[in-house]
């Protein structure tokens, strides 16, 4: 009989040890990223963390359901994200679910009915001229710069936005405005004009505009006194320091009619404004984006271009904005109440386009842009469900199942002792492995694609124990089969070995397969369900390969297990094996040589 081939046998004695050692360093290195990037622990859910879950459907408009697509669902998204954040609120969770689902997740602190009254309202953009502005009372009052910025570029194509620009200014400071001084603006400046506004509405408004040709009735005249004095009261009593002025600050406010609200100077101080009715819509606007302007050195800008409407209504609000002095000559771009940006204008801007220019950043030119790109949303929601879950409630759910858990994970041990004895080792340590990979790469996938371990997915982690040790079973037994054909049981782990790696890669994929179609085809939270059974099946097959089959490989050297101790789990006497198999040589003769292999 031919010997063995040393080299194949060398090459195959080596390869459990570079299986251990290969999943031996993905887990260093996924532990020291977990433990580098500070995300110790799974981010937790709203069911077990505690918190608001809202459930907002699309709600298409007669004739138009076509607008239900990806992209406008994913720019509602974006939306509701940046009206969140607005609220101050961290680690919210807002994403679609089906086709015309959108989830908002808020974490528990956070005043829920504000929230559900900000992420689903389809607020609209406006463009509003700037009748008075100061630094909020709560806020340390900033000196103004001591030259403004100016207005330069091509004719009628550019204003420069205040907001934006961080450059610190040299000289001396001219102190702002006093309230007083600016409530005497306001009240001339309602009182001034009654004409309608540049949007062609025919309402009558009042603006911070010069009076027009058109006189105005002495009614109106009354109307706009009685407006300054309402207005000035409230923007008086108005403080943008505080979160809850801020979102309440015009709430309500028709498009026709003036406004206070609130925002932020390139000094990161909320101020607060009053502002004329809205002169151009956010639906005016046909694109923005973010521009490197390497002409004139103005680094960062806005780009806009208007409809033919819009360009139109926007030259006659900037042509009346730029025959008065500060604050007139400014218009303030106005979301959900609050000032993104207030640029000034010094000519009117005709040519259908504009550059907001301010010393900007990369990320506040594209965060402008975003805003004026996709400052409504696009669809109207309607809200399905509201679940709010206390702190308590949730940290009872997930001590229940962690106790689920772990009764679980203990009566598969205690059975796994009982019946295969010294090999229940290699299942337990596959277990570790696995739930060791699991932890950490649901602590990273928090923060990566903001996956947060609720409920139904502790019940997956939990389903998932008994499929990773459904895989050891298949493989023990196929070992233990051929152990009862009489054969040794290092020939016995390498022959069970294929025929029970078919087996256990055709239940993981089952069970994958049913994980991703229920993962596809559900909304909400089953969907953590889903994802952690598909995780842990995924992680089952990792496992079972490059740990259980190389230490069970390597432990079938020893003598412990090899020679069948009794308490080793492969005994053949217990196992009923049939008497060795063994090869024999026919006698040699003139015909012989061959070799034939039978049963002593």
């Amino acid at each position: 009989m031919a010997a063995p081939k040393k080299g194949r046998s060398a090459s195959a004695q080596s390869k459990p040890w570079r299986s251990l050692a290969l999943i031996l360093i993905a887990i260093v290195a996924l532990t020291g990223g977990m433990f580098a990037s500070g995300n110790t622990t799974p981010r937790l859910g709203i069911d077990l963390a505690g918190g608001t879950s809202i459930t907002l459907r699309a709600v298409p408009e007669r004739g138009q359901e076509s607008a239900i697509n990806k992209t406008n669902m994913d720019t509602a998204v974006n939306i509701m994200e940046r009206r969140v954040n607005g609220l101050g609120v961290s680690e919210a969770e807002v994403q679609t679910q089906g086709n015309d689902n959108i989830i908002v997740n808020i974490p528990k602190g956070t005043n829920s009915k504000q929230a559900r009254e900000q992420v689903g309202t389809t607020a609209k953009l406006y463009f509003r001229p700037v009748l008075a502005t100061e630094v909020s009372a709560g806020a340390a009052a900033s000196p103004s710069p001591s030259a403004s910025p100016s207005a330069s570029g091509k004719p009628g194509d550019k204003a420069t936005d205040k907001t934006g620009d961080k450059a610190t200014s040299t000289g001396s400071a001219t102190p702002s405005a006093t309230a007083s001084q600016q409530g005497r603006a306001v009240t001339d400046g309602l009182k001034a004009d009654a004409t309608p506004s540049a949007g062609g509405t025919g309402t009558p408004k009042a603006s911070g505009t010069p009076k027009a040709s058109t006189s105005p009735s002495t009614s109106a005249s009354g109307s706009s006194n009685d407006a300054a004095a309402k207005l000035q009261a409230q923007y008086a009593a108005l403080d943008c320091s505080k979160q809850d002025a801020r979102a309440t600050a015009g709430k309500g406010v028709k498009p026709t009619d003036p406004t206070v609200a609130c925002g932020q100077n390139s000094q990161g101080q909320w101020q607060k404004y009053i502002l004329g009715p809205a002169a151009v819509d956010g639906t005016d606007v046909k694109k923005a984006q973010a521009v490197f302007n390497t002409q004139n050195a103005s680094g960062w800008t806005v780009t806009m271009e208007f409809t033919s409407k819009g360009a139109k209504k926007f030259a006659d609000i900037t042509g009346k904005l730029a025959q008065n002095q500060s604050p007139q000559n400014q218009f303030a771009i106005v979301l959900d109440g609050n000032v993104v940006s207030d640029p000034y204008v010094s000519q009117a801007l005709t040519g259908g386009s504009a550059e907001i220019s301010g010393r900007f950043t990369q990320q506040e030119a594209q965060s402008l842009s975003n805003m004026l790109s996709y400052g409504a949303l696009p669809l109207t929601f309607k809200e399905d469900s509201v679940t709010t879950v206390t702190a308590a409630l949730g940290g009872d759910q997930l001590h229940a199942g962690l106790i689920a858990g772990a009764i679980g994970l203990a009566l598969v041990v205690l059975y796994l002792l009982v019946y295969y004895r010294g090999l229940s080792m290699i299942a337990v340590a596959s277990l570790l492995v696995s739930a060791i990979l699991t932890y950490v790469i649901m602590s990273l996938l928090g923060p990566a694609i903001g996956f947060a371990l609720n409920l139904p997915a502790v019940c997956g982690a939990i389903v998932a124990i008994g499929i990773t040790a459904d895989s050891f079973i298949v493989f023990f037994e196929r070992i233990r089969d051929e152990i009862r054909e009489g054969r040794s049981l290092r020939p016995a782990v390498e022959r069970g070995w294929p025929r029970a790696r078919r087996t256990i890669l055709v239940s993981d994929f089952v069970s994958f397969l049913a994980a991703a179609v229920l993962f596809i085809v559900t909304v909400g939270k089953v969907q953590g369900f889903a994802f952690t059974l598909g995780l842990t099946t995924v992680l089952d097959v990792v496992v079972v390969f490059l740990f259980t089959k190389p230490l069970m490989t390597i432990l079938a050297r020893r003598k412990f297990f090899a020679n069948g101790h009794s308490w080793s789990g492969l005994d053949p006497k217990r196992l009923g094996a049939k008497p060795p198999l063994r090869r024999t040589r026919r006698p040699s003769g003139p015909a012989a040589g061959s070799v034939e292999t039978k049963e002593a």
